[in-house]
Formats: structure tokens, sequence, C-alpha cells
């Protein structure tokens, strides 16, 4: 699946700041009859399929409703340094309160925490809905009927180091062949698995799309190996309340539950490989869900 970066936009705007700077610092931004700006500006995090999808949820909302919506990717510390300058108005994919803590613990004087759209974020360890087990406790009595295997996903992610360092050593898992390569080997194998009827368990994590492809199930974690649940968080730029009064209170009302969300992740993720074009499958997806799409701008 291609990301968009922001090479080029970079590139261009490092050529182009001196003649430009004149002409904005005289020019009135647009406004909505809403009172909102017309030009907003999402940041979404390079390969977050949660908030890529949210954020071209919310392109295709705004645009309806007259907005011209820009999408930026970029890594997580530019995009907080950037929403303090307001080089970016609002990102929708900031994990609370641990995965992005450090970052808003330094930059969060400067931004305005919008709530949280998804309160079920969190690391998993997921097998076939029919597996024998239900619990971590039971995987290494029964390592035999999955092949003697955990399949998970890139070494250096952090889930793969939980993985190691808490769930195997607490759940005496040593015995069983921890495969580690990328999330589409993963992936391929969870397919094979589902094809052949066969028991399988694999590293993941929730919001993903695999939860609405496949009949999975997550393993209980009695230790608390994998940790609690996080909040998926909408934060705006400093500006953002001032310049977006509508837009902020929509991003306020923002939920999103994980079937739903699973379910626009699948249409958009778990099909043509090759392209970023989101658009198309984003409107039929909103075609399909437009009872709660509309609940969206109320």
């Amino acid at each position: 699946m291609k990301k968009r970066t922001l090479t080029g936009a970079l590139a261009l705007g490092a050529v182009s700041a001196l003649a430009l700077s004149g002409c904005a610092a005289g020019a009135e931004a647009e406004t909505l009859e809403n009172g909102d700006q017309k030009d907003v500006t999402i940041a979404v995090f390079n390969g977050w399929d949660e908030g890529v999808a949210a954020s071209e949820l919310w392109k295709a909302v705004l645009t309806e409703q007259g907005y011209d919506v820009t999408l930026e990717y970029a890594d997580p510390a530019p995009v907080y340094t950037g929403l303090t300058t307001d080089d970016y108005d609002v990102t929708l994919d900031t994990w609370l309160p641990i995965t992005h803590a450090d970052y808003i613990e330094q930059y969060g004087d400067d931004l305005v925490d919008l709530g949280a759209w998804n309160e079920d974020a969190k690391l998993t360890i997921a097998v076939n809905e029919d597996a024998p087990i239900d619990s971590l406790d039971e995987l290494a009595a029964n390592a035999d009927l999955f092949g003697n295997r955990l399949v998970g996903i890139e070494p250096g992610s952090g889930l793969n180091r939980v993985t190691t360092d808490e769930v195997i050593p607490t759940y005496g898992l040593e015995k069983m062949e921890y495969l580690t390569s990328s999330t589409p080997a993963m992936l391929a194998e969870l397919t094979a698995a589902t094809d052949a009827g066969e028991n399988i368990a694999v590293t993941l994590w929730r919001p993903h799309w695999a939860y609405d492809a496949f009949p999975l199930k997550d393993l209980e974690d009695p230790e608390g190996t994998l940790g609690d649940a996080e909040g998926i968080h909408s934060f705006g730029g400093k500006s953002f309340e001032e310049n977006y009064p509508t837009l902020a209170g929509w991003l306020k009302g923002f939920t999103m539950d994980s079937e739903l969300l699973f379910s626009l992740e699948n249409a958009m993720f778990n099909g043509d490989a090759d392209s970023d074009d989101y658009a198309p499958v984003v409107e039929q997806w909103i075609a399909d869900n437009r009872d709660y799409v509309e609940t969206l701008t109320d």
C-alpha cells in the first residue's frame, strides 16, 4: 500500500516560502458561513491505518460541507511540532495515555485535546474464532494445536518487543516457534490458515481491518502483559478552536466504534494494495453508512 509523503511539499515550500510570505501576510483566510476557515490541513501519521481511515473519512465529509481539505503525511514528531506552529490544523490519531504521552507532555500546552473517538486501541494476541482456547494461559499446553507457532510482525515493532519481553516468558511460550517478518507476511499466514480451516495464533492490534476480514478472537491476557486499552484522540493546533469553532465541536462529538472502523479499514486496505486513491472506496462506504456519517456534523 503506497503512502504519500511530505517530501515534495516541503521541497516546494522551501523554494517558494519567501515569495509567498509577502502575499500571505496581507491575505485573509476565506471563511465559511459556519465561521470556520475554508482551508483545513489534517496531519496523518505515516503507516497508521486507523489514522489514514479516519482522516480520509473526515476529508470526504468536510468536502461535502464546503471545506478545502488537505491531508499531509508525516511521522509523529514533526506532526506535533507542526501543530504548535499552525502548519497543521489537526491530527486524528493520538494514542493516550501511553503511546504518544511523551509528545503530549512536550507539546501539549500548545495543543487542544478534542477527545477520544475510539477507546479500544490495544495490542493483542489473536486466534481463529473457533480455536479451542480462550486465554493466553492455555496456549502453551495447546501449542501443538497451533503448529507450535506464534506468527508475529516486524522485529523492530513495539508489539514484537512486548511479545518477546512480556508475553512469551510470562505464559511459558518459549517452546513455540515465534516467527517475525512483516505485517503483510503475518496476514498472508492468517489468510492461508483461514482458507485451510486451521488454527493459528498471531500478534495483532486493535483497530485493524483483519478483525473485519477474518473470524478472529483475542486471547484473554490475565497477567496484563499486553497493557490496557488506549483511547485514540483528535488533537488540534494552538489556533484550531479559534479558526475552526464549528469543526472543533464536531470533532469533540466524534465517536466511531471498532466494528465501524474495522469495516472502513477493510474496505480501504484489503483491496487494491497498489492504490492509495481511497476517495472512491470511502465514498462508497459513506453511502453504505449514511445514517452514521450524518451524525458527524449534527
